[in-house]
């Protein structure tokens, strides 16, 4: 590597340590090797712009605006109250309650921190008010919160697709098992603490009646979910049309179906909506002039080689991946991490054999598994915030439900067929 290159890498650390925002520092350190490398600057906003100029990435501020209008549309208190009438009779119901929501509203929102916001705002105080542990409360809803950029739709997907060419819908279908494991293992790790702690339970099963009157009262939620999935996996529209699609139903059932959604609060909706799916594009495209200079510079061939003259051992190879990504996640932003670091890491996974596919959903795991890791885990701020209690009590809580994600990522890694399988079954090849 040139002196150049050190000066970006080094700039970016620095400015990266200081606390500023990931996407200025890409910035930043990238334009600064372009000063000095004597590279015209005019490449350095054809390589921003030439980043955002996708088709499929306009889904992001799509899923984005559907899940907030949702959120604000009397969406979450329904999928909560279904989801205590089917398992709310078990030991700890509330608890799984929890999980099973944050697998309904991973099919909504695609993002881990709009699930714990909106689902802990309202489970997190009823929790600790039937008399779970605060810690466990924020634990349990921070680590499910991790299920929603697994089950489609998911925004860190999208740009995993958009950027290296993958086919977003294949990724969508490939995450939906390892989503259903993620939520299985964590609902077996609360049962057993649930019981444990003798946790409270419903003192009856809910009848048949009560479970159909619930679920009517979710059924348009429960619909959107239904709406993307069958959309996309069944190609009748496409990552961009189905959220624009989902935006429009968000709207009307917001407004008209459950009449929860005031006219006057569509522009705030709008505006978080339209800030969030901004630093999102911002990000995206100094993150793709980064790249463009580690391609030049060819980093990645440099990562790939040292990392294969070591071991081409497939399975080592995966094991080093994975320490790095989980150790990283702990530090870094997940889209961010993803930007820069999986065009590099997919080079070295396919030369040991390990498909595309399946890379990608083990490397936004990993990442994800990270927001509710310290110092970076933004859903265990936004949980302990909620819940009132340190962030070192809220790490407690959440290690159980981490260490059985952990086991899932290890699963997804060395089993193909957990992610590929359902993928080769609905599109006949992967």
């Amino acid at each position: 590597m040139n002196s150049y290159v050190w000066v970006l890498f080094t700039t970016f650390i620095v400015l990266l340590g200081a606390g500023i925002p990931v996407a200025f520092s890409l910035g930043i350190s990238s334009t600064l090797y372009f000063a000095l490398s004597g590279l015209p600057l005019q490449i350095a906003a054809q390589r921003f712009f030439a980043g955002l100029d996708s088709f499929t990435l306009l889904c992001v501020p799509g899923f984005i605006l559907a899940g907030n209008l949702m959120n604000n549309g009397g969406i979450t208190p329904r999928i909560v109250g279904f989801c205590n009438k089917l398992v709310g009779h078990i030991r700890g119901g509330l608890s799984l309650a929890n999980i099973v929501a944050s697998m309904i509203f991973a099919g909504i929102s695609g993002t881990a921190v709009a699930d714990s916001a909106s689902l802990g705002a309202i489970l997190i105080p009823a929790m600790k008010e039937e008399g779970y542990e605060p810690d466990f409360s924020v634990g349990v809803t921070a680590a499910s919160s991790c299920i929603g950029p697994i089950i489609p739709p998911s925004v860190p997907m999208i740009i995993a697709g958009t950027m290296t060419g993958l086919s977003v819908s294949k990724m969508f279908v490939a995450g939906i098992v390892p989503g259903i494991l993620m939520g299985f293992g964590m609902m077996a790790v609360s049962y057993y603490i649930s019981c444990k702690r003798r946790h409270p339970k419903t003192e009856k099963m809910a009848s048949i009646k009560e479970i159909l009157i619930s679920g009517r009262d979710a059924f348009w939620a429960l619909l959107m979910t239904l709406i993307i999935l069958v959309g996309i996996i069944g190609g009748i529209c496409t990552p961009t049309e189905a959220a624009i699609i989902a935006v429009i139903y968000a709207f009307v059932v917001g407004i008209f179906v459950y009449r929860a959604l005031p006219f006057k609060d569509i522009p705030r909706i709008l505006t978080e909506s339209a800030i969030t799916s901004a630093s999102i594009a911002v990000l995206v495209g100094c993150a793709n002039i980064f790249a463009y200079i580690m391609s030049k510079e060819q980093i990645p061939q440099m990562v790939a080689n040292a990392m294969l003259s070591f071991t081409r051992n497939k399975v080592v190879i995966l094991l080093l991946i994975n320490i790095l990504l989980l150790f990283v996640g702990c530090f870094m932003e997940t889209i961010a991490a993803l930007l820069i670091l999986f065009p590099v890491l997919l080079q070295v996974a396919t030369a040991v054999g390990v498909h595309p596919i399946q890379f990608g959903i083990i490397m936004v795991l990993n990442l994800v598994l990270g927001l509710t890791t310290p110092p970076v885990g933004v859903c265990l701020f936004v949980t302990s915030s909620i819940g009132k209690i340190s962030l070192a009590q809220a790490a407690k809580g959440v290690l159980p439900f981490l260490a059985v994600n952990i086991i899932v990522l290890f699963f997804i890694t060395y089993c193909p067929p957990l992610t590929l399988g359902l993928v080769k079954l609905i599109f006949g090849t992967v």
